[in-house]
């Protein structure tokens, strides 16, 4: 597959080169800053960054781009009609926009928090465990995750999911809170706290702690490699699902509806 990526960062860099050794070719690398990028767009020229991709010849994209740019990104993406992998965080409440924009013209997109398959195979466990944990009300629930010092967002985009998960599966929380207590907690309420610090490629932690005893589940990734080759193998995924017609444009796509 001849692909396009939009953002070409630390993540953008391992991304090409984990679609090199998968079989695909590289054809743009479209970014604001990065002097090695096959085209430079200026900040905001979001058409520019269409422009790109359009004469590039892609047949798929992916954009890991930056919280203040993905919005922009998508909206001139997906009218282009390629399959668009975003892997950018930061953007959760526009994701009914973005599916009603793809539906108007006829895009397909998906996004996901991580596309690391260890750490989507964690959200299946923490499902079952919470579910495991509810009859026993001496046990709290909470989640934590730590990220290198240059992550742009906070908590990460896992860890709002890995809460959502918890938040399916339990009748003892029902509201998520991201930022610092400064007052006791009610019981109810579920706390994603953050840490960012060194090079931290990615930890995220649920516990379940009673005055016996604390359970901890985490995943703690290596490095950006486990993300940057599954978000080439969702592309893949995405674009055969296109053509074989188990899934239709005009839709926003997340992992589930890959794997």
């Amino acid at each position: 597959m001849k692909i396009a990526l939009v953002g070409y960062g630390k993540m953008g860099h391992m991304i090409a080169e984990c679609a090199k050794v998968l079989g695909h070719e590289v054809v743009a690398t479209v970014a604001v800053v990065a002097d090695d990028a096959t085209a430079k767009v200026a900040v905001g020229d979001y058409e520019g960054v269409a422009r790109a991709v359009k004469s590039s010849g892609a047949e798929g994209v992916i954009e890991f781009s930056h919280p203040t740019a993905v919005m922009g990104n998508i909206k001139a993406l997906l009218p282009l009609g390629l399959p668009v992998v975003v892997g950018t965080t930061g953007w959760n409440d526009k994701h009914e926009e973005v599916d009603a924009l793809a539906k108007n013209c006829g895009g397909i997109i998906m996004t996901s928090s991580n596309f690391s398959i260890g750490v989507n195979m964690l959200l299946k466990i923490i499902d079952e465990a919470v579910k495991i944990m509810e009859p026993w009300s001496e046990y709290d629930i909470s989640t934590w995750e730590m990220h290198h010092n240059q992550k742009a967002d906070s908590p990460s985009g896992t860890a709002i999911t890995i809460a959502e998960h918890i938040l399916a599966n339990t009748k003892k929380k029902t509201e998520m809170v991201t930022d610092a207590f400064h007052e006791k907690p009610l019981p109810e309420q579920l706390h994603v706290s953050s840490t960012r610090c060194g090079a931290v490629p990615g930890t995220h932690t649920v516990f379940f702690d009673s005055k016996a005893d604390t359970i901890e589940i985490t995943h703690r990734a290596r490095s950006r490699e486990g993300f940057a080759m599954g978000a080439v193998h969702a592309l893949e995924l995405l674009s055969d699902a296109v053509k074989t017609g188990r899934l239709s444009k005009g839709k926003l796509y997340g992992m589930d509806d890959l794997f």
